[in-house]
């Protein structure tokens, strides 16, 4: 750490200390301690307030003459850095913008994704961080978040103390090896913790001081990426099974050691091991699979939305699910367990779904299947039934109430298909939910056109209205975004212990009330973006809610006052010498 001495040079402390404390002062009134002074504290970014620092603050942190003259309050550095942001034309450039004013000015840049949330989230999240997920390692210009190779295991101790923000109560983990529809990316991968945090903290409330982007660099079998000689991750096929397994545990260890109860988020796993280290660790720890658990949540909050506003339930429901990988599966298990709760039995539940994967239709004699997707494997003894095992061949046959995409394989829900359908089930419930916007298996207008209008639709990524029958037709997304914000803010607030599938259920069903309440459209399943920060509130109070009822609460009390009072708003806190 860089010191200020009396002499006016700079000289290395332990990496260790802290840059600064977030801490109240005699007065009660919430500060930022630092022992920083000078050009330091202009380039770190829960520090930097830029031109809004007062003349005192000047004075005090040795910025006099460091900044011009005048000073600002955040509404004029929003308005400033707004115009900067529309003079860029390509989204991706948008992005790098962005980025740039993220690991410049945090304050500035949530001050900013909030007052324009609807134009700016689909710049910082899905679907252009995926574009600069794939240009990492060329567009790279900062540094955010703790970056793990396998090469330092021995140094994992030391890594995870060179933290900046001390207080860390949510960390984001990825190896970077499922990255939306685009597979393996390496170090790469680092962007989507980050974009996850931006809207855990956007739309959640989450202090984005208490928060940890962290991406495991395990190698990478993306042989463009070994390639090219910008990578900037470990130039190494990813370690085999054993090996992996055991810097996991190595990991896990440390956080538990550094963190003590901090929530954990995986993000972008391969499905194996996307299943694997939540089926380990979830009663150890709490942690969520948002590519597992937070897929399965939305997606049942739009088939109960749907299932309302047609007057139906999910009994008798035939659903259909192209693509079983982890958001596949994911969503398959929410649904089941979901059915559980509501009183099914086991078969009762799994006698309603119907997976296919790159081999088609699955049944418990396919090869090559993993134990969850046994888990939703048709009988052998069905095979008769089916004359081919495609999507199309599988649709004629047990014409599907409910199909659901996950399988990134683009335009896969042609229009043959969709007629089909529309012609066997009344109003049929769509959900197109692979991302990026280009691996999507259908647009919504496409859908709309082939069945006339006679359908319930959501997709993964987002579409611009159109016109159908004379007017315009918004369609919700069935995005993470609307269910992990709010899930992540209960567990922080109420300090919970685990994650337990009566808790999803419980965003779920927040979710799906809060759309069919709003009358914004009789045709939306799903939220839109406006929506994003009371929908995120309703889930917060929901899971909080469930997980004090359940004794699975750290922290007792009302759990919609915990939620309030730990919300996190935009604004600038006096900066003071320690």
């Amino acid at each position: 750490m860089l010191l200020r001495s009396k002499n006016h040079c700079y000289q290395l402390r332990e990496t260790t200390m802290q840059y600064f404390k977030v801490k109240k002062n005699k007065q009660g009134k919430k500060v930022i301690e630092t022992q920083l002074a000078g050009k330091p504290i202009l380039t770190i970014p829960q520090l930097n307030k830029g031109t809004a620092f007062s003349q005192e603050e000047r004075r005090s942190l040795g910025l006099l003459g460091k900044l011009p003259g005048r000073v600002e309050d955040l509404d004029g550095q929003v308005q400033r850095a707004y115009q900067q942001f529309c003079d860029y034309t390509l989204p991706i450039h948008k992005n790098i913008f962005l980025n740039v004013l993220h690991n410049t000015n945090e304050v500035l840049f949530y001050a900013l994704i909030k007052k324009h949330f609807k134009e700016m989230m689909p710049i910082v999240y899905t679907p252009v961080v995926g574009d600069s997920v794939v240009d990492f390692s060329k567009s790279f210009r900062q540094t955010r978040g703790l970056y793990v190779s396998y090469e330092d295991i021995d140094n994992l101790e030391e890594i995870f103390q060179n933290r900046t923000n001390q207080d860390v109560q949510l960390i984001v983990i990825t190896d970077g090896s499922g990255v939306l529809g685009i597979g393996d990316q390496g170090v790469g991968g680092m962007g989507i913790p980050i974009a996850k945090l931006v809207l855990y903290t956007a739309i959640g409330g989450i202090s984005p001081y208490n928060t940890l982007p962290v991406v495991l660099d395990v190698g990478t079998d993306n042989q463009t990426l070994l390639d090219d000689p910008l990578y900037l991750g470990w130039r190494h096929p990813r370690i085999n099974e054993k090996e992996y397994q055991h810097f996991i545990e190595k990991v896990i260890s440390c956080i538990k050691q550094e963190y003590d109860r901090a929530f954990i988020h995986w993000e972008d796993f391969s499905a194996k091991n996307a299943v694997s280290i939540l089926d380990r660790y979830r009663e150890k720890m709490c942690t969520f699979n948002d590519d597992i658990q937070g897929t399965g949540v939305v997606a049942l909050a739009a088939i109960l939305a749907a299932l309302k506003r047609k007057g139906s339930n999910i009994k008798g429901q035939r659903i259909l699910i192209f693509g079983a990988g982890a958001a596949g599966c994911g969503i398959a298990e929410h649904l089941f367990h979901s059915m559980i709760k509501l009183g099914f039995t086991e078969q009762e539940a799994k006698d309603q779904f119907w997976l296919i994967d790159r081999q088609g239709l699955l049944f418990d004699d396919s090869d090559n299947i993993s134990q969850v997707q046994m888990n939703f494997a048709r009988s052998k003894d069905e095979r008769p039934l089916f004359n081919e095992y495609s999507l199309h061949g599988v649709v004629k046959v047990i014409k599907p109430t409910i199909l659901i995409g996950c399988s990134a394989v683009a335009g896969s829900f042609t229009d043959e298909i969709l007629r089909d359908l529309a012609s066997l089930v009344d109003h049929p419930v769509i959900l197109p939910l692979s991302n990026p916007t280009e691996r999507a298996e259908a647009t919504p207008e496409a859908i709309y056109t082939a069945t006339l209008g006679r359908v319930f639709v959501a997709t993964g990524s987002p579409f611009p209205a159109f016109s159908f029958g004379g007017k315009a037709q918004v369609i919700g997304q069935c995005n993470n975004a609307y269910a992990f914000p709010g899930i992540g803010l209960a567990v922080v607030a109420v300090k919970a212990r685990r994650i337990t599938d009566e808790m999803l259920y419980a965003a779920s069903e927040a979710i799906c009330d809060y759309v069919v309440n709003n009358k914004y459209s009789d045709q939306l399943i799903t939220p839109i973006p406006e929506m994003s920060v009371e929908i995120a509130k309703s889930v917060a109070y929901a899971v909080a809610k469930k997980a004090v009822e359940s004794d699975n609460a750290g922290l007792s009390g009302d759990p919609i006052k915990l939620v309030d009072e730990l919300y996190w708003e935009p604004k600038y806190y006096p900066v003071v010498r320690g």
